[in-house]
């Protein structure tokens, strides 16, 4: 059975960590994608090894406390990207490596990265980037391996950027050729290619498919709405999903605009998580 989840970010900054996961949990959601990590930027980095390390276990607390599971983390990064010296890809690499670190205190074991980007996201040669995240991605498999998690390469949106379109990503996964760097499928990011996700997930296979962002938008640009208010043909999406055994979960990296008010945020919510089952083919359980 494909389980269904959504990214927490959101419902911890409007409740609280436990108001929110408890909330994530009311709604009906059986797992989170945790994006605490996600910003290199953040003070969670800042402090000692221990110290990230007991903030991380206190969040595993509050996750089993509200029967949920973490199925997925996301890795840092940064907008604009900052990855042109050595020194900064050294210290997103100790970043990313301690972030895989904390994805398995939380009991996860698939963390999602980004493409490191030395030369922006204007338009570039293909090949020298290629070579540069061949090297970094094989390393921070590496470090995947020490610690159990699975790095899961994602699709970007950019679209002057050469290593967006899952293609590219899954070739460079399969050059790498390890067992701890697999992909994750952004439904969004594909659109802004013209890439249809259902042929990306058919593309990709169940092997390589080990972690799902889904969401929606006008075709144009990266939106991040809700499904079923965009462009993708969802229904192809489900169907794939099914073609190849798709048993992971379908992760909602999308959220109904904060600005509805009381119970009608509550109709919003449980709308999202009736659409997140029927992408899944529960359609029994609406």
């Amino acid at each position: 059975m494909i389980k269904v989840g959504i990214e927490d970010s959101l419902y911890r900054k409007l409740y609280g960590p436990e108001k929110g996961y408890e909330t994530i949990k009311a709604i009906g959601y059986e797992c989170v994608d945790y994006q605490r990590f996600c910003y290199a930027d953040t003070a969670l980095f800042d402090g000692s090894d221990a110290e990230f390390d007991a903030g991380v276990r206190q969040d595993r607390k509050l996750t089993e406390a509200a029967g949920l599971e973490v199925f997925q983390t996301h890795g840092p990064w940064r907008y604009p990207p900052r990855d042109g010296s050595p020194e900064e890809r050294a210290e997103r690499f100790g970043k990313m490596a301690m972030a895989i670190r904390g994805t398995a205190l939380l009991g996860c074991r698939r963390m999602v990265i980004h493409p490191i980007m030395p030369w922006g996201l204007g338009k570039q040669e293909l090949r020298p980037l290629y070579e540069m995240n061949l090297e970094f991605m094989g390393r921070l498999a590496e470090e995947g391996r020490k610690n159990g998690v699975v790095v899961c390469l994602e699709n970007m949106p950019f679209v002057d950027f050469p290593l967006s379109v899952p293609a590219r990503c899954l070739e460079l996964a399969r050059q790498i050729n390890s067992p701890w760097l697999k992909l994750c499928l952004d439904t969004g990011h594909c659109t802004t290619h013209k890439v249809n996700p259902a042929d990306a997930v058919r593309l990709i296979g169940k092997d390589m498919l080990q972690a799902l962002h889904v969401h929606d938008n006008d075709g144009g640009s990266d939106q991040h709405r809700v499904p079923f208010v965009g462009v993708i043909d969802w229904e192809d999406f489900k169907n794939a999903l099914r073609e190849i055994a798709f048993d992971g979960c379908v992760s909602l990296e999308t959220a109904p605009p904060r600005n509805f008010p009381g119970k009608l945020r509550a109709l919003q919510e449980r709308s999202l998580y009736h659409s997140a089952l029927l992408l899944a083919g529960r359609e029994e359980s609406l």
